[in-house]
């Protein structure tokens, strides 16, 4: 199916790789891997962190830090005001969303009307709804996973998203099956798409989709893709051609002319070694991402 992507995607920002065949399929390796995925360095690796961010990857710099008291910045997406962006912490914070300006000050915040069970992604369509993946699922036992639907206006009043997957049976899964955490999502054409953090240690990050209205849903999955590293967010560029995967220290790049053709690419890998524990991205413009970790840096990376 051939999708508008030019018309229906520019206004939509996210806060995701090989050849795909099938639903039961997996794609190649992607090209370019340069580390090993680090593990979670957590508070401990923060110093850690500053000593490393002296020698930083070409095309990466830091421009600034958030604001104190946004904690655990966990995902990063366009604020309805040009130039700002909205982020929030994870599982054990509370239920507040940050808008910051591109160096990471704080220039405003709202309450969502729904509990942080352990919220991991934020996007939005081009009405202006906006999707909060709270389907952080680090121990893959989770059975209250849901996408918050919100307008920053009316911050109060949440549509929910319930959903499970087709192919969990139990929570938790071995250790080897443990591929049901999601920290990325994005809206694509009625559709909120989730991919997954593999646990597994199998390298396979699995595509579902479920719809943007709220209700209870059974996701769909569309397809296995494999990647060496553990995504964390995910963001579409304003053209729609370019898919950006964020991991650990690492991200991963899929181009295409149509959003087939993208989840079909062999990744483009980019090492952010370095970096921190880098949770949100966003498109600042069409050829620079915006990254923030939860150690509160904000880092520019041109691509």
């Amino acid at each position: 199916m051939k999708l508008p992507l030019l018309l229906l995607l520019p206004l939509c920002l996210s806060s995701a790789c090989s050849s795909a065949a099938d639903n039961a399929g997996s794609a190649g390796q992607p090209q370019d891997i340069t580390q090993t995925h680090p593990g979670k360095k957590g508070k401990k690796g923060h110093k850690k962190h500053e000593e490393e961010a002296e020698n930083l990857p070409s095309g990466l710099r830091r421009v600034g830090r958030l604001t104190d008291g946004i904690r655990e910045s966990s995902g990063l997406c366009a604020a309805p005001e040009v130039g700002t962006y909205l982020t929030f912490g994870d599982d054990g914070n509370p239920p507040t969303v940050w808008r910051v300006d591109a160096t990471g000050q704080q220039v405003g915040e709202f309450t969502l009307g729904a509990p942080n069970h352990d919220w991991e992604s934020l996007s939005r369509d081009p009405s202006g709804n906006y999707y909060m993946g709270d389907c952080g699922n680090n121990n893959n036992d989770r059975q209250n996973l849901a996408i918050l639907r919100f307008r920053p206006e009316t911050p109060a009043q949440v549509g929910k998203i319930n959903f499970k997957y087709p192919d969990q049976i139990e929570f938790p899964p071995s250790k080897k099956g443990r591929n049901f955490d999601c920290e990325a999502s994005l809206w694509h054409a009625g559709q909120v798409y989730l991919f997954t953090k593999d646990r597994g240690q199998s390298s396979t990050c699995k595509v579902y989709t479920v719809p943007d209205q709220p209700g209870s849903y059974t996701a769909k999955l569309v397809t296995k893709l494999v990647i060496p590293g553990q995504v964390t967010d995910a963001t579409l560029s304003p053209d729609g051609r370019r898919l950006v995967l964020l991991a650990r220290q690492e991200l991963f790049i899929l181009s295409g002319n149509s959003w087939e053709e993208i989840l079909k690419a062999t990744p483009r890998h980019i090492s952010l070694e370095g970096a921190g524990q880098t949770e949100g991205v966003a498109f600042k413009d069409a050829n620079t991402l915006l990254i923030t970790t939860e150690q509160g840096d904000v880092y520019e990376l041109g691509i």
